[in-house]
């Protein structure tokens, strides 16, 4: 009798395997990623006209800065895995009127808005990665914990989006995000997400990715 086939790999094991997803999770290493990219000049093309747009928003550079620590912290392999694992919209037609977004399968991972002349993030995560006991009780919301991600407790909010496990945090500035994308916690959870839903298949949000705004997420990739 013959062995049984394995199942294959979906998502981004076919790239990586779970060991090395979760060292990377927990920040016990450095991935290796492609020294090129491939490129759709066509896609490029296409929303060069809404990236001009957003440069000229005041709220330009920190957009750019924040999407280069998230391209650096947050998304595994980026060149291997841009566009076909994930993907950035910019000024995306759907509700919000977010001025960017990060997507992953058929998941919205982090979008950053308008605040004023300054900008709010809203990052997508596990609700059990910020609860006292790591259950989905919602009744177990460890604030303090959020509040310490941040510079001050003003900074930070959250709701339920619809889902088992989601949980939706809204941070506000500049600094406070910056603090959010360092915090050991944080970070880990919006890796363990991201990972999540890179391992569920292919990217839906394909066809919206903005060249554009995706050098600037690896530029600090650049070799």
């Amino acid at each position: 009798m013959s062995a049984a086939r394995r199942p294959s790999s979906t998502g981004l094991r076919q790239l990586l395997d779970l060991q090395q997803q979760h060292d990377w999770m927990q920040g016990k290493t450095v991935l290796r990623d492609a020294d090129e990219r491939s490129e759709s000049l066509e896609l490029r093309f296409k929303y060069v006209a809404r990236f001009e747009k957003l440069l000229h928003r005041p709220q330009a550079p920190e957009v750019l800065e924040i999407l280069r620590r998230y391209g650096r912290d947050c998304i595994p392999i980026p060149r291997r895995t841009e566009r076909h694992y994930w993907s950035v919209s910019c000024l995306p037609s759907t509700p919000g009127k977010a001025l960017v977004r990060v997507n992953a399968s058929w998941m919205e991972l982090f979008s950053l808005y308008a605040d004023g002349e300054g900008v709010r993030a809203l990052f997508v995560v596990h609700l059990s990665d910020f609860t006292t006991d790591h259950s989905l009780d919602h009744g177990q919301m460890d604030e303090a914990l959020l509040e310490r991600c941040v510079v001050t407790p003003e900074d930070v909010g959250y709701f339920f989006p619809r889902g088992e496990d989601i949980f939706a945090v809204k941070v506000r500035g500049l600094s406070s995000i910056g603090k959010f994308l360092a915090a050991p916690r944080a970070l880990r959870a919006i890796r363990a997400f991201n990972l999540t839903h890179m391992n569920r298949g292919r990217n839906a949000y394909q066809a919206s990715h903005c060249y554009s705004l995706a050098d600037h997420i690896l530029s600090d990739e650049e070799r």
